[in-house]
């Protein structure tokens, strides 16, 4: 009982140094288990994981070899394997490790994505060049295919935005939006691209078109149309692509093979191309070709399960015994024991670095990230350099067979001589092949690394704004797809809430205020346009320095009595009065004056500046503002601006006494507050109650009322609450004597208190 407890004892402790990556450890205690016990498929399996994550892989795969002769191996006992060979094919090959990147990339993306960025009208999902471009409301434009098939429709999950960096195309914290019911296209940008890059948008409509033509089954016209658009662009990678897979779906692998390889070529980090070559090599039956493609594909986009499922299922049969093929059912010591394993597992060698070969062996490089980092135009000029790039020459072949140790053929090493002889004649059989392959040459005549936007094309109009006719200034793009000022599209919206071109229903946005600038059309401005941008900042800035001003020019509301320190809350529904209240928030001021009306003048001699303290938005577009009174003012001027009123004034303050006057209007400050005070005591519950919800509780007794220039706060809040007409308010807010307005106060009082007593 004792020697089974040791084992399992020592079992359990492999398990923990695997689980602390003492993979060392780990191998070496599976390996004396196997000596002790035997040959059993579990330890064997075990064995071979510890051996790939320490990186000895030449006894991994002996390993596995030896798991494959007690039974077959199944896709998921190589997971391990796969993981650790695309790791060393990041590490070869410099690839940055870089978690949530894209769909259509991996860790190795990150490089074309910088390319992108310098690139302004390449989509950041696709980085190709924007086709039918839509702006999301978070600001970001991207092709609208792309938009579609990532369902990236709010800024939470925009793969540019704060909130979905780090996590993919949608954030792991919060699910994918919905798509909109509608997302129009960005009519500028769709504009700008037809007069910038006709051909490529002549290429990307004849590949929607040969899509809804494979769709129906059409493949032969779908493939010419393919066929045009790569005359027009033959540099382009989608095409590219996409022509590999209808070369596949109609079986003409060969074909399919050229243009994987010319896809592979002019995008080496992106995975379409290398996938559609090995999906091409596998039709060819050349699987150990195809896992090294499938290979790339992981390690660029480690996520991709259904390419992991395929290159493990080719890696168990590469692992599997010469009679691998015979039915799983028959029981394993009635098969025939051979030590003659496929030759192909040596192929893997390729992935795995020099550093960690046990028995001094050299490994070749990888033979084509290395070469694609150095891609020209020249290279891609026949299909015969796109086709052997990528294929190991005997040279290499013969190092990676000679780098497995003798013990890999279990003593027979005349058949594996045999077989090594063989395995070259196989690929020098396959390099033959590559160049029987070639059916059509390859030519990039219009080959291109960038997209410079030809400087006779560029015009300041295609960038003015439909509303203002002026260039664009903080630049929004609407769902319905057309793009204004911000400042312009808010004052359309004031008055009607739809598109002021399509008329569409933009009532969403009255809601949620969340109008971002479109970066693409602002980038462009800035890049191509500086002097015209910096005119259009400085006209913007001196209106604003102008709308600043809060002597000259003052907005001024119509409505009622303000009163210094008593709060006046408003409801806005005009929209003379929505652009006003949002131009005092722009500004930074926060303040414009509040009069009341007059028949004759429009607006009343005397009035009092207003702070907005907070603002309320409703769906509608009313709006409840929170203002506090400031200061007194005297109109001189009357004027008018974008629909509202405006003035010319200056401020109020009361005029400062000294000496016995001063001492008088200390007591006869006292005296008033004291019978204000017994007045408002004397009210009914119910009126107080709404005085104090309105107004807040009078103000207590100050101890010098001349601390201020509008004098103590319990007179304006009294004078707020006292029952009195405007025109009688409005006499005693322009009084500049602290004395005649607490004498004005009083009379009130008096009057007020003997009506009260009156009444009773």
């Amino acid at each position: 009982m004792e020697a089974p407890a040791a084992r399992t004892e020592m079992l359990e402790l492999a398990d923990e140094a695997f689980r602390a990556m003492n993979y060392e450890l780990a191998a070496d205690i599976y390996e004396c288990q196997l000596l002790e016990l035997g040959p059993q498929r579990a330890l064997y399996l075990s064995k071979a994981g510890a051996l790939t994550r320490c990186g000895r892989f030449t006894e991994a795969f002996e390993a596995y070899r030896s798991a494959a002769e007690l039974e077959r191996l199944r896709p998921e006992d190589l997971s391990d394997l796969l993981d650790c060979i695309a790791a060393n094919v990041r590490l070869k090959e410099a690839l940055p490790q870089a978690a949530g990147r894209l769909r259509h990339g991996g860790p190795g993306q990150e490089k074309e994505e910088e390319a992108a960025a310098s690139e302004p009208l390449s989509c950041r999902i696709c980085l190709e060049l924007l086709f039918e471009p839509v702006s999301l409301p978070c600001g970001h434009t991207f092709c609208r295919r792309c938009v579609e098939e990532e369902t990236v429709t709010e800024c939470k999950v925009c793969p540019l935005s704060p909130a979905g960096a780090g996590a993919g195309a949608a954030s792991s914290s919060s699910s994918p939006a919905k798509p909109r019911a509608h997302l129009g296209l960005t009519v500028i940008l769709c504009n700008l691209l037809e007069k910038w890059f006709p051909l490529e948008c002549r290429a990307r409509r004849l590949q929607l078109e040969a899509a809804t033509l494979a769709e129906h089954g059409d493949y032969t016209a779908a493939l010419g149309l393919c066929e045009q658009a790569l005359s027009l662009v033959p540099h382009d990678y989608m095409m590219r692509c996409y022509r590999a897979e209808l070369y596949i779906t109609t079986g003409k692998y060969k074909e399919a093979l050229c243009d994987g390889d010319a896809a592979c070529m002019l995008k080496p980090l992106k995975t379409k191309g290398h996938f559609w070559k090995a999906q091409a090599l596998i039709k060819m039956g050349r699987t150990e070709e195809a896992l090294k493609e499938y290979i790339y594909c992981i390690a660029l986009r480690p996520d991709w399960n259904s390419v992991r499922l395929e290159a493990q299922k080719i890696l168990c049969d590469m692992f599997s015994p010469v009679l691998g093929n015979m039915s799983d059912t028959v029981p394993t010591n009635k098969r025939p024991q051979s030590s003659c394993l496929n030759p192909k597992p040596t192929f893997l060698r390729a992935f795995s670095p020099a550093s960690v070969v046990r028995d001094d062996t050299v490994t070749a490089p990888s033979p084509v990230f290395s070469k694609m980092n150095s891609i020209t135009a020249q290279e891609l000029n026949t299909s015969s350099q796109i086709l052997t790039k990528s294929k190991a020459t005997p040279r290499e072949t013969s190092v990676l067979v000679e780098a497995v140790p003798s013990s890999f053929t279990n003593g027979n090493q005349k058949r594996k001589l045999s077989h090594e002889t063989e395995l070259c004649e196989s690929f020098e059989t396959t390099s033959k092949m590559a160049k029987k392959d070639e059916f059509v040459p390859l030519t990039f005549d219009n080959f291109k690394t960038s997209r410079e936007i030809p400087s006779e094309l560029m015009d300041p109009f295609d960038f003015e704004c439909s509303l203002c006719m002026r260039l664009f200034y903080e630049p929004v793009t609407t769902s319905c797809g057309h793009t204004f000022c911000l400042k312009c599209l808010e004052r359309c919206l004031d008055h009607n809430a739809s598109c002021p071109l399509c008329k569409e229903n933009l009532a969403e946005y009255l809601v949620t205020r969340s109008f971002n600038k479109t970066f693409l059309v602002e980038e462009l401005i800035i890049q191509y346009l500086p002097e015209e941008l910096n005119d259009r900042r400085r006209l913007h800035e001196e209106e604003m320095k102008e709308l600043s001003n809060l002597t000259e020019d003052v907005p001024i509301f119509v409505c009622t009595m303000g009163f210094p320190t008593i709060p006046c809350p408003l409801h806005v529904f005009e929209p003379r009065y929505r652009l006003m209240i949002r131009r005092c928030m722009e500004t930074g001021t926060k303040q414009f004056g509040m009069c009341i009306g007059n028949e004759t003048k429009g607006f009343a001699d005397y009035g009092c500046m207003l702070e907005i303290r907070d603002v309320k938005f409703f769906p509608d577009g009313r709006s409840v503002v929170d203002t506090i009174g400031k200061s007194r003012f005297k109109v001189l001027s009357q004027g008018q601006r974008d629909g509202y009123n405006t003035a010319n004034i200056e401020y109020l303050e009361d005029k400062k006494v000294e000496g016995e006057e001063y001492h008088e209007l200390i007591c006869l400050s006292d005296s008033v507050y004291d019978q204000a005070f017994t007045w408002f005591s004397s009210l009914q519950d119910n009126m107080r109650t709404q005085i104090l919800n309105h107004f807040g509780p009078m103000p207590g007794k100050e101890s010098i009322p001349q601390s201020s220039q509008n004098g103590p706060a319990w007179c304006w809040w009294l004078l707020a609450v006292l029952p009195l007409e405007s025109r009688a308010q409005l006499a005693v807010l322009s009084m500049t004597s602290l004395k005649d307005r607490l004498i004005a106060i009083r009379r009130v009082l008096v009057f007020v208190t003997r009506q009260r007593l009156r009444s009773l």
